[in-house]
């Protein structure tokens, strides 16, 4: 387990995730928009939902509100982020059911659609290969999945660029210089980022169909494929 993966069993730092995404992430607010568009378009009006990553609740909420008749299963590595994700609900949270663990802990389905937002590149290249075929497996044919995490080029000045990018959107987010340069040497040693290319290809291989970029956030990247 990372430092990064640690923190979220901190409870100090899971009072405070509510606000770190969109300091941390560019254009947070409207990729979420997006991915609840993107599952809309396949999804039908009472859809199930399965959330991977659920921890904190803000996809949730962001969900749920959009779209009042969908309910979600969540499913979290850590109690304290699912404790946090069922305030972040508050009144909505009686759509939604939590579950503690990694995808092997999710329901069967299956599922109307999938998320896995921000949570990836916390993980190697061959358990993304096993999330993904778990996920699909539990999806319905034709079902859309949401993915986005860290995505940069390998190229040895490619991705010192983007990273540096990053760090200057979060100074210009307003966060301190020095957690700013924290938070890109702790993305750069600690993380597992793949290049665009590896990511849609490990779609393809877990049966996904026309992975398609629909977010792009310097480092960041989002796709949406098919079952």
């Amino acid at each position: 387990m990372t430092d990064i993966q640690a923190a979220f069993s901190d409870p100090q730092f899971v009072a405070r995730y509510t606000e770190g995404p969109r300091h941390f992430v560019p254009g947070y607010d409207a990729m979420q928009s997006m991915a609840a568009i993107l599952l809309a378009e396949r999804v039908p009006g009472d859809a199930r939902v399965l959330v991977l990553g659920a921890g904190g609740g803000l996809e949730l909420k962001a969900f749920a509100q959009a779209h009042p008749a969908w309910s979600f299963d969540g499913v979290d590595p850590s109690a304290a982020m699912l404790a946090a994700a069922g305030q972040t609900l508050a009144e909505l949270a009686p759509r939604a059911r939590f579950h503690q663990g990694y995808i092997d802990d999710a329901p069967e389905g299956p599922f109307d659609g999938a998320t896995c937002l921000l949570t990836l590149h916390f993980v190697d290249v061959e358990e993304r290969r096993r999330i993904a075929t778990e996920v699909r497996r539990r999806l319905k044919p034709r079902a859309p999945f949401v993915v986005v995490h860290l995505s940069a080029p390998h190229g040895e000045a490619e991705r010192p660029l983007w990273l540096s990018r990053y760090s200057a959107f979060l100074a210009a987010s307003g966060v301190e210089p020095d957690r700013a340069a924290a938070a890109r040497d702790a993305v750069t040693n600690h993380l597992q980022i793949l290049a665009p290319a590896q990511d849609e290809a490990i779609l393809r291989e877990a049966g996904f169909s026309d992975p398609t970029l629909f977010y792009a956030g310097f480092a960041f990247r989002g796709w949406v494929a098919y079952a």
